[in-house]
């Protein structure tokens, strides 16, 4: 079972650099976009249905995931490793992470309007009266901090599952467990992202269900960007701006990043990472997008090693 999971974060990690996404009307996480639409809306008492939302859709999203591969691997294994295949390129993304936020870096040159236009699928922020220099920024930390939640998060749950399976001897669906591991943290991601505002009451208990998930893996992307460096020192420097933004873990890979390109990362009146840099130049902006290309090839890499021992 170890070598069929490795095989399968492998079949994924070279399905991202060739297809980059599967199509939209196939696509799990648009589908349980759909359903967090229906929660999204004025309730008499959002937390208690909030909190209802955030523990049962990202369950019903890992049983699906999972027993679907479980399911089919009764009739065959190998039809079960290209379903867990299918479950994790959904719930990971890096190609189409670096082509939107080299797109938006370019634009922030040749069209402004436009990189303000195509920021919003990185970065969900009023990009209106951005200047090129904040464009870029906004670009490289939005690559940074979407690598640990579109990335590394999925992958390691996957990495979790094994390693306690192995440690605890367990012998029961590996690859159904792992694929439901991945499906249920993109799930809590997934609505962290569309619910978890201040301005939505409803998006309470999944704002705080998605700090608690995404605590190891934004310290593991951090340890990626760090490794594809390579130096410790951007973990080591960054860190001391880790908690200056209000999240506990975007901070994370977004201080790492801006430590190893020695740049200043800033989302206006908000926060300000590295304040004695300079914003990022295109040339460094694209550096930061090409690091954070090598640490997902790293995370991509490590599951599968992981998986193997």
């Amino acid at each position: 079972m170890s070598v069929t999971l490795a095989a399968v974060v492998v079949a994924v990690a070279l399905l991202d650099r060739l297809v980059g996404e599967p199509p939209t009307r196939l696509h799990p996480v648009v589908w349980v976009g759909r359903l967090i639409d229906l929660v999204d809306r004025s309730w008499e008492r959002p937390r208690a249905v909030g909190t209802l939302a955030a523990i049962t859709l990202p369950l019903a999203a890992a049983m699906v995931a999972g027993g679907a591969v479980w399911l089919v691997g009764v009739v065959h294994p190998v039809a079960a490793a290209g379903v867990a295949v299918f479950v994790l390129f959904s719930s990971t993304s890096l190609r189409l992470l670096a082509e939107t936020a080299r797109e938006v870096i370019a634009l922030s040159e040749a069209d402004l309007p436009r990189a303000r236009e195509e920021l919003l699928a990185l970065a969900g922020r009023d990009a209106s009266d951005l200047s090129p220099e904040l464009v870029r920024s906004a670009a490289v930390e939005s690559a940074a901090e979407n690598l640990s939640d579109g990335l590394v998060a999925p992958l390691s749950a996957v990495g979790v599952v094994t390693v306690a399976a192995s440690l605890s001897d367990w012998s029961g669906p590996v690859l159904a467990v792992g694929a439901g591991a991945a499906a249920w943290v993109k799930a809590v991601n997934t609505m962290d992202s569309m619910l978890g505002y201040r301005s939505k009451p409803v998006g309470w208990a999944s704002a705080r269900l998605d700090d608690v998930v995404m605590w190891l893996p934004a310290r593991l992307t951090a340890l990626c960007i760090a490794a594809a460096t390579p130096s410790p020192d951007p973990v080591l420097v960054g860190r001391r701006w880790a908690r200056i933004p209000s999240s506990p873990n975007a901070g994370w890979p977004m201080a790492t990043l801006a430590a190893a390109l020695h740049i200043q990362l800033t989302k206006p009146e908000t926060y300000t990472l590295n304040a004695m840099a300079s914003l990022p130049t295109t040339v460094e902006a694209d550096r930061g997008v090409d690091l954070v290309d090598r640490a997902g090839w790293l995370a991509f890499g490590t599951t599968a090693v992981i998986s193997l021992v």
